[in-house]
């Protein structure tokens, strides 16, 4: 946190002076573990072996908020009879059909639950055919289902003793055995976290790509809630947890969202079923519990947001204009498209693919297989001239004359040249003002889209009498989308302010809407992102607010806006017992106020304002009105903390520890099992590697992590062309230990070269003590520290880190895993020409690498019962 992201660390730092102990857990000793109290150093990939022996610790000794758990989780809830565990099955859970789940036996008995956030559309499973239609007129009749439960939590099929037979086997001994950390440090950290939770004292956990970027990087974040749930931090001041972004925005890039199966406000994108209405998406998408039980107020308000006029309740508000999954769209399955010939344009906006995506090389083929790219970005970075200087023309692949791609280069305006809104990692939107005009032709991506889109309705509109009907049908879409926001100044610059306003929705009069609360279904408000709704209340832009924190609470309300309704912490009915009284004085943060009979306290409360503690929802009771007066989870489905999740993810309802999908170990906990829900693309291009004890595995025996220097930013496209920035870091780097520098003869500051199946760069040698040997699993093991900021253009050059990785991905985010690799480290500078080739091809030969390598699991026990259990239920 100290080196990527010091301005937010400073804040810890404050928290350290005040007496909150700093505990830092990473493979490399950083800036953060030298402010830290303790430092815990781990084998990269392993992270669900700690948290585990953690959460195990917590259970075995009775160390969890009892009250806390018994109340706002999960835990009495019974599972359906059919589920079975990992440890039932030798590493999967029921419904493991060999390549993903059906998690029909995930449920609760007596109830299905839609999830806050992931998979919610339930008819799209393994062995049904979708009808969400059907769903919807049932939806109409059916009562609300409430799931069986055992507030004892003594039932067997309890999500409390689940759990507790999940995590049994993650003992001190097995989390030295797989992590590296001996058991005296475990124990260190055990005690503190225990001691730092409760009724007085809370803990936080911050994290950042290092848990994300694995293909069980959500099961990452999964076990930290299960952790948090149990020890009472959740909706707590001073708990939680805490994402750090590596951008200034990231939070509001998934908010609006850049992600291909999200709309606005975490809405799901519709699948493509057939003749699928807006009903029928709605009862597949919604919740009978919670706010998602309004779901289509921000769906309609949405349309009407995009369509206007055109959107009527007769034409189901738009509905049909909206796009369809049919599959997989993300990135890395747009690329494959673009090698295999099914995309012919593409935009690049804000992002460096060419050297800073996974497998960069796969990258760069897809970009030389289009017609056309679009780059926009502040300086000549590699995807805009990847056709002339990339590693395929060094190496003698390929030739300008043969890449046929037109790539359009168009300047962007930095953050200082334009008006808009940051969304940081506590959800607070704030403000920036432009300080100067852009010169020249730089132009802002607002600027760009809105007025490519005049242009493009415009085309649509002349053409239209040349058309015939189909092809005027196509186009509705883009004709009827309202697209007229005021512009200023001689560049026309559309206003941020008023795309801002539009985001916060208006109702049937015009005027701007206070809260979310207040959408509709009925096509009398509009608002461009639900959670948004509220930053342009009475009129003002409350992401500019900068009232001094002297003026103010200590939560600071007036300091930018954050959504849901400008509360600060999510949750937090959570922070006051079932009764409505703070858990501590100390710890008061929202609590009912029995004589004005509303909820108060220092934050705006996420909870219905005059729900008392003791409400209890009416058998036909429907989305925030079923919710009970101590269910504080207001977005799930049941009110609850989830521990155990009976829907949402691809990969399990608990998490497991898997190995990375290339690790020199085995996984110990389950021999035959990786993570087999974990999405692969067998291609040429993105050989995987052996892993564990397959053959050829020592062929690749260190393990090999990406991290960020405070110097550079991300792919480098903004600080390597900066002169002082390129002085303080100039040179591509690989950092490792001392023992493993005497193993490979490798020398401080001279050259060494990493091979992967992939690729092969070079980097100058750092030997440091901040990374040591780990013992894992009964042998030596060494990490290579990787900076990911180079690439052949700007002041301070280098090969690329993410020319060694392949793209192995989460199943429920489709994010990859860049935090642990496998590779061979040998001293001396990469070869050139077609010797790179030459080097790679021997390793792969070296390694018994085919295509099936790394992508088939080997078979186990578990098929079979599965084959068996599921013949039964049919």
């Amino acid at each position: 946190m100290a080196e990527a992201h010091p301005v937010g660390f400073q804040w810890v730092m404050e928290a350290n002076r005040r007496g909150a102990k700093i505990i830092h857990i990473d493979p490399r000793f950083t800036r953060t573990s030298a402010m830290a109290d303790t430092f815990v150093p781990l084998r990269a990939g392993s992270d669900i072996a700690l948290l585990g022996g953690l959460i195990n610790y917590v259970l075995r000794g009775g160390y969890y908020f009892h009250e806390y758990v018994a109340a706002y989780t999960n835990a009495a809830t019974i599972v359906d009879e059919s589920y079975a565990d990992t440890e039932d099955l030798d590493g999967v859970f029921s419904g493991f059909t060999g390549s993903g789940y059906d998690q029909s036996s995930w449920y609760y008995q007596g109830a299905r639950i839609n999830p806050a956030a992931g998979e919610r559309d339930q008819w799209n499973d393994v062995f049904g055919s979708p009808d969400p239609d059907r769903a919807a007129s049932e939806g109409e009749s059916t009562p609300r289902a409430e799931p069986e439960t055992d507030p004892s939590l003594t039932h067997p099929r309890c999500v409390f003793q689940i759990l507790k037979r999940h995590f049994a086997r993650y003992t001190p001994e097995l989390v030295e055995q797989l992590c590296g950390i001996d058991q005296e440090r475990f124990h260190e950290v055990a005690e503190a976290l225990v001691a730092n939770s409760g009724r007085e004292r809370t803990t936080a956990f911050a994290y950042a790509v290092g848990w994300t970027h694995h293909t069980v990087g959500v099961q990452y974040i999964r076990a930290a809630s299960i952790l948090q749930l149990l020890l009472g931090n959740i909706g707590r001041p001073g708990g939680g947890i805490l994402a750090l972004r590596g951008h200034a925005s990231i939070q509001g890039s998934t908010d609006i969202p850049t992600l291909f199966d999200l709309l606005p406000g975490y809405i799901p994108m519709p699948r493509a079923h057939p003749n699928l209405s807006l009903d029928g998406f709605v009862a597949t998408n919604a919740a009978d519990k919670g706010y998602w039980g309004n779901i289509r107020d921000y769906v309609v308000s949405l349309l009407k947001s995009w369509w206007g006029e055109y959107a009527t309740a007769e034409n189901d508000f738009r509905f049909d204009h909206l796009p369809r999954l049919t599959g997989d769209h993300g990135s890395f399955r747009t690329v494959i498209d673009q090698i295999e010939g099914g995309v012919r344009g593409y935009f690049v906006i804000g992002e460096n693919p060419a050297v800073g995506t996974a497998n960069a090389h796969q990258q760069r083929m897809g970009l030389a297989s289009l017609d056309w790219l679009v780059v926009r970005d502040l300086n000549m970075i590699e995807t805009a001239t990847f056709w002339k200087n990339g590693p395929e023309i060094d190496n003698g692949e390929t030739t300008p004359p043969e890449i046929g791609t037109e790539v359009f280069f168009l300047p962007a305006a930095a953050h200082t040249e334009k008006d808009g809104t940051f969304t940081n990692t506590q959800r607070m939107l704030q403000w920036h003002h432009k300080a100067v005009e852009p010169a020249e032709d730089q132009r802002s991506d607002l600027w760009f889209f809105y007025h490519l889109g005049l242009r493009i309705k415009s085309k649509l509109a002349a053409r239209r009498l040349e058309r015939d009907a189909d092809q005027r049908e196509r186009d509705r879409p883009v004709l009827e989308l309202t697209w007229d926001y005021p512009t200023e100044g001689d560049i026309a610059e559309p206003s941020a302010d008023a795309v801002l306003r539009e985001i916060n929705g208006t109702d049937a009069e015009g005027r701007a809407l206070s809260s979310f609360t207040r959408l509709r279904s009925d096509g009398s408000t509009r608002s461009g992102c639900w959670i948004y709704c509220g930053v342009y209340a009475d009129e003002v832009n409350r992401a500019a607010r900068r009232e001094p924190g002297e003026r103010q609470s200590w939560v600071a309300p007036e300091w930018g806006w954050a959504w849901p309704a400008n509360r600060r912490i999510l949750y937090n009915r959570a922070a006051a017992d079932p009764q409505g009284r703070p858990w501590s004085e100390r710890k008061a943060y929202v609590w009912w106020d029995a004589e004005q009979r509303c909820w108060t306290g220092h934050d705006v409360p996420d909870f219905e304002a005059t729900k008392p503690p003791d409400y209890l929802p009416a058998p036909d009771a429907h989305g925030p009105d079923a919710l009970r007066g101590t269910d504080p989870f207001v977005m799930q489905g049941d009110g609850l903390g989830w521990l155990y999740a009976p829907a949402g993810l691809r990969d399990g309802p608990l998490p497991t520890h898997y190995e990375p999908q290339e690790s020199p170990l085995r996984n110990t906990l389950h021999s035959t099992q990786r993570n087999s829900a974990r999405q692969l693309y067998h291609r040429p291009e993105n050989r995987y590697q052996p892993s564990g004890a397959e053959p050829g595995a020592e062929v690749f025996p260190y393990v090999f992590t990406t991290f960020r220097l405070t110097e550079h930013h991300t792919a480098g496209g903004m600080s390597r062309w900066l002169p002082h920035l390129a002085e303080l870091a100039p040179a591509m780097f690989f950092e490792l230990s001392p023992e493993l520098a005497a193993e490979r003869e490798l020398v401080h500051l001279g050259w060494a070269t990493v091979i992967t199946a992939r690729g092969a760069i070079e980097g100058r040698v750092l030997i440091t003590q901040r990374i040591r040997p780990l013992r894992s699993n009964g042998r030596t093991l060494h990490q290579i520290g990787i900076p990911w900021h180079w690439g052949p253009n700007g002041l301070t050059t280098g090969d690329a880190a993410n020319e060694l990785l392949g793209v192995a991905l989460d199943p429920t985010v489709h994010i990859m895993e860049t935090k642990a690799g496998t590779c061979d480290i040998r001293p001396g500078s990469r070869p050139r020409g077609v010797e790179l080739e030459t080097l790679l091809a021997t390793y792969r030969a070296r390694a018994g690498i085919t295509e099936d390598t790394g992508t088939d699991d080997p078979p186990s026990a578990a098929d079979a019962r599965y084959q068996g259990e599921r013949h039964r239920r049919r």
